[in-house]
């Protein structure tokens, strides 16, 4: 026993009580604090498994939606109300989604290289995302369903002129991907900007990291080509950044 310290007869009990009540009263605090963080961790958890699934990167960087993860997750989020710029972003964002398939699939025709066909390919999940947005907030599908044909003049001459140089070379015409690809992040950092709605920035930004994936494939299917390219759009630095990095 310390010295100093005396005990009065007949309290032993409710000493016991009373310092019983303060460990069991400290146990239940720490026990409460470990549950929810177990909580907050396991949700935080599954919010980044949900937003990592919506994107499957696949060999050289080819980058697909994947339509269920999309649809389950901004399933999950509330629908607002949209301005009329979110609108007009929307609308526009489809066209120059399935402008970057159209052109792809025209190239691929015409010099039978595979990135084109596969980054095609992974381009038109990119539109349907964006579709997937429009007939969620009730608008009008802008697409004509036809390859080479847009509702919307500017895309239709930006079309027109990126095919026509693609068709006077290879290197050109891995330049036209590369610019539609730098093009495509520019125009999304944009309407990113432009909007508050949750769901629509998580579909641009995962559309964004595609773009950057395609970039890099480009960029290196023409650097295994003896070719170096000169960013048209976006500045050096940006670029040496994107090309440089993973994501």
């Amino acid at each position: 026993m310390c010295r100093g310290y005396r005990r009065e007869s007949g309290s032993n009990k409710g000493d016991l009580d009373v310092w019983g009540e303060l460990v069991m009263d400290s146990l239940r605090s720490i026990l409460g604090i470990g549950l929810l963080a177990a909580l907050m961790i396991g949700m935080v958890g599954v919010c980044l498994g949900a937003d990592g699934d919506l994107l499957i990167v696949g060999e050289g960087g080819i980058s697909t939606v994947n339509e269920s993860a999309l649809n389950s997750t901004i399933g999950q989020i509330s629908l607002g109300s949209l301005s009329a710029v979110e609108k007009d972003g929307l609308l526009y964002m489809a066209e120059e989604e399935k402008l970057a398939g159209d052109v792809y699939q025209t190239l691929g025709d015409k010099w039978n290289l595979n990135i084109f066909d596969n980054i095609g390919a992974a381009e038109r999940t990119h539109e349907a995302a964006v579709l997937s947005l429009i007939a969620r907030y009730g608008l009008n599908d802008p697409t004509t369903g036809e390859v080479g044909k847009f509702n919307n003049a500017t895309l239709q001459k930006a079309y027109d002129e990126l095919v026509s140089k693609g068709a006077v070379s290879l290197k050109d015409a891995l330049d036209v991907g590369t610019e539609i690809e730098e093009i495509d992040i520019i125009d999304l950092q944009k309407r990113i900007a432009q909007t508050k709605m949750d769901d629509i920035r998580l579909v641009y930004e995962n559309l964004m990291r595609g773009s950057r994936n395609h970039l890099r494939a480009f960029v290196s299917n023409l650097n295994g080509r003896g070719y170096e390219y000169q960013p048209m759009h976006l500045s050096k630095e940006e670029y040496s950044t994107i090309v440089s990095g993973s994501n």
